[in-house]
């Protein structure tokens, strides 16, 4: 009973234009962020290593490496501050999370690239 009342609380907070993207795939996270009275739209580029949750609460972790440095940033899905998910590639995986990428440095970090088929 409560669960279902949590549930119908929650829809009205749901995205309805979330894109389909999967552990490995290489996304860029467009974050609203305020500067004072201003606000303006940063981008995250980076390859997403763990997804968790359900409704609302769903959250992914995307890593990227800046300046030599491994940089991970964690988003909830459905939050208004994330203002798009653009994917940019998608890969082939066999984990569910890929926490065995911050051990890595260089090449080895890459991931086999997945084609999809051009629909048209």
């Amino acid at each position: 009973m409560s669960q279902e009342i949590l549930q119908l609380v929650e829809k009205d907070s749901l995205k309805d234009d979330v894109p389909q993207f999967d552990v490995g795939d290489t996304v860029e996270v467009h974050i609203k962020i305020l500067e004072g009275e201003k606000e303006r739209i940063q981008k995250f580029a980076g390859t997403v290593l763990a997804r968790s949750g359900s409704g609302t609460r769903e959250m992914f972790v995307v890593r990227r490496i800046v300046a030599g440095e491994g940089v991970e940033r964690k988003f909830p899905l459905h939050s208004p501050r994330v203002a798009e998910v653009v994917v940019k590639r998608s890969s082939v995986v066999r984990r569910a999370k890929l926490y065995y990428l911050r051990d890595r440095v260089g090449k080895a970090v890459r991931l086999k690239e997945q084609r999809r088929p051009v629909s048209g």
